[in-house]
């Protein structure tokens, strides 16, 4: 069985909607087990066991969220000996337009090394329907993807 990770954090709940709905998504596909961890659970056994993940995070002064730092920062050099080359994908709850805290993301997992494998999922504002849809169709898509062995 392959394992998809969903490492997120949350502070107004906007996130964790989002989450619940990539995390119900890629339960829809066959062969995939998800672990769906808030940042500061997730850890390098988590990260090393994945075989593919997903990120999320609030928008925090056009950063990603202190929390998922703290994730990178506790896993970044342990992870580095393996080499992950692991799929990942971004969902971003936004205040703004995203950008930046999507730009931060992508160049910390460069250095794990970490392979991006699709467009960032970036809601602003509220999260409504149509964003949790886009959401599940993420999670889908990463499971579907990761069940078939696509990266």
């Amino acid at each position: 069985m392959k394992n998809l990770l969903i490492v997120y954090h949350s502070q107004s709940g906007n996130t964790l909607k989002l989450a619940n709905a990539v995390a119900s998504g890629a339960r829809l596909e066959q062969g995939v087990s998800v672990h769906l961890l808030p940042a500061l659970e997730a850890g390098l056994d988590e990260l090393l066991q994945a075989d593919g993940v997903l990120f999320g995070t609030p928008e925090n002064l056009g950063y990603m969220s202190g929390a998922l730092k703290d994730f990178f920062d506790r896993t970044f050099y342990p992870a580095e000996p393996h080499q992950l080359s692991t799929p990942y994908a971004l969902f971003i709850s936004a205040g703004n337009d995203g950008t930046g805290a999507v730009r931060e993301i992508d160049r910390i997992l460069r250095g794990y090394p970490m392979r991006k494998v699709a467009e960032p999922l970036i809601v602003t504002g509220e999260v409504d329907a149509d964003a949790l849809a886009q959401g599940e169709a993420l999670g889908q898509a990463m499971a579907a993807a990761v069940a078939m062995g696509a990266f």
